[in-house]
């Protein structure tokens, strides 16, 4: 079977080496010069960086057997971390690390050992994690992250330093207009699961060269193409199969770009409704600061937490040390605003400098306040905003050998990497 992805995202990557792993014979079409989509590498001013800072989950079960198919090295690519919450000691905030043991042992033990945390603040997490468990991680009718919170007694502090960063990180939607659903979905793939699953991943390599790069070749060696720079701008039915651009003839096609382009194809192909449903999701940045110091520079740890404060003019929310997870990066910090609309109003000038600041003032190191230079990446529509009860489209488009791919697709995850890459091999296994 002749089969055309459009889009080499993760989405659109997963798809074809799902396809190719299948025996199909696969074009993968990208419009831009770099595979990945939103989550990929950038060459900024001959420096290699990522549009993005990302944390994976060793719950990420979909992308790590993917990578593994491709011939990835998991633990040469990636950092393996147990989960923590950890925040500058200077800067009042917690100090949260699960061991490496049994779940839920290992959640029990950390929260025991957990600074910065008042008794009442730990049996608030203990409750919300029992009920949480109690109730199969499932709401009758989803709600807000917020209201879910406030339901189960929280505590004021205990929703600054842990329910708020990891609603911000992992839905790019701030908690007040946040899924509870979806939220949920994510603990219980993490906290509720084994322990290897809660670990956080920090990759050692561009995002690109994460999977994508692997993804591409593994397409081309099984007898496939890759086309960079290919915007494919028609999709017709023809006589059983689907022509694409200039009449080039599939057997089957998988559509793996961002919403708008995929409702332009759509319509064209004969899914008006499904094109129009497309139409309704509103988009979430992130920003991420890259800071460049002296090589010698570094963190204590990998990466911390960090209090985030617009009016006190704070606004990352995680910091990394880039040189203890790539050594030619020696001395580069990225620092990651999730929801990051009113941040980027600032201006990237006024924002780089504030999030130097920042970091010198919470981590009690004046020196961080003069960067050797920064950049700042926005990605404008990073994710979708996840809202309680957004509708989402299936992988399904009612018409044969046509499907979608993409991490807007029906799922109970987030816009994730795992949710991309789920999606891409769901939406494989449709054409098939």
């Amino acid at each position: 079977m002749r089969a055309a992805v459009i889009g080499a995202g993760w989405a659109g990557c997963s798809a074809a080496v799902e396809l190719a792993r299948a025996g199909c014979k696969v074009t993968l079409f990208e419009a831009a010069r770099t595979l990945g989509g939103r989550a990929r590498a950038v060459d900024v001013q001959g420096r290699q960086l990522d549009n993005g800072q990302h944390i994976l989950l060793g719950a990420y079960k979909e992308s790590l057997r993917l990578m593994r198919a491709v011939g990835i090295d998991l633990r040469a690519a990636m950092l393996y971390l147990p989960l923590q919450m950890r925040y500058p000691r200077e800067s009042g905030g917690m100090d949260f690390v699960a061991p490496r043991l049994p779940a839920p042992l290992h959640l029990a033990l950390a929260l025991l050992r957990a600074d910065g945390l008042a008794f009442a603040d730990k049996m608030a997490l203990a409750r919300f994690s029992s009920t949480a468990r109690w109730m199969d991680w499932r709401l009758h009718t989803d709600c807000s992250v917020s209201e879910l919170l406030e339901r189960y007694d929280q505590t004021e502090r205990l929703i600054e330093l842990m329910w708020r960063p990891l609603c911000l990180a992992a839905l790019n939607t701030a908690p007040e207009r946040a899924s509870a659903q979806v939220f949920l979905a994510v603990l219980r793939d993490s906290l509720g699961a084994n322990r290897a699953s809660s670990d956080m991943l920090l990759p050692r390599v561009d995002l690109s060269a994460l999977f994508p790069v692997a993804a591409a070749s593994y397409v081309e060696r099984a007898g496939g193409a890759v086309r960079l720079g290919a915007k494919v701008g028609t999709l017709a039915f023809d006589n059983g199969g689907w022509l694409l651009g200039e009449g080039e003839r599939f057997d089957a096609v998988v559509i793996a770009t961002a919403p708008p382009a995929a409702a332009t194809l759509l319509e064209q192909a004969g899914a008006p409704e499904l094109a129009a449903s497309l139409q309704h999701f509103e988009y979430e940045p992130i920003t991420t600061c890259y800071l460049q110091y002296a090589a010698a520079t570094r963190l204590d740890l990998p990466f911390y937490a960090l209090r985030d404060n617009a009016a006190s003019g704070h606004w990352g929310q995680f910091v990394f040390d880039r040189g203890q997870l790539d050594p030619a990066q020696a001395g580069l910090f990225s620092v990651v605003i999730s929801a990051s609309g009113a941040a980027s109003e600032l201006g990237r000038e006024a924002l780089g400098q504030a999030v130097a600041s920042q970091l010198a003032a919470v981590l009690g190191r004046p020196e961080l306040a003069h960067p050797e230079w920064v950049q700042v990446i926005s990605e404008k529509r990073a994710t979708f905003a996840c809202t309680p009860g957004l509708a989402r489209p299936a992988n399904t488009t009612g018409l044969a050998s046509l499907a979608l791919a993409g991490d807007y697709t029906a799922s109970d995850y987030p816009a994730t990497i795992e949710s991309a890459v789920r999606s891409g091999v769901a939406a494989a296994r449709v054409v098939l």
